[in-house]
């Protein structure tokens, strides 16, 4: 689980970035992902978790 609060995986993550048509810019992504999966909307701990998954997954 990379966001306890909403009990996001690294799966889900990956998953919304699946359903973005044009991502370039990790912020912009963040923003995307966190409004399908509603990570770090809780406590705000994953924030970096989050961002570290999705640079990791843009890079492929």
């Amino acid at each position: 689980m990379i966001c306890h609060c909403k009990q996001v995986s690294y799966g889900d993550v990956e998953k919304a970035l699946h359903q973005i048509d044009h991502f370039d810019d990790v912020l912009k992504a963040f923003d995307e992902v966190q409004k399908i999966t509603h990570c770090s909307t809780g406590c705000g701990g994953c924030h970096d978790k989050i961002l570290d998954a999705i640079s990791e997954i843009m890079m492929g």
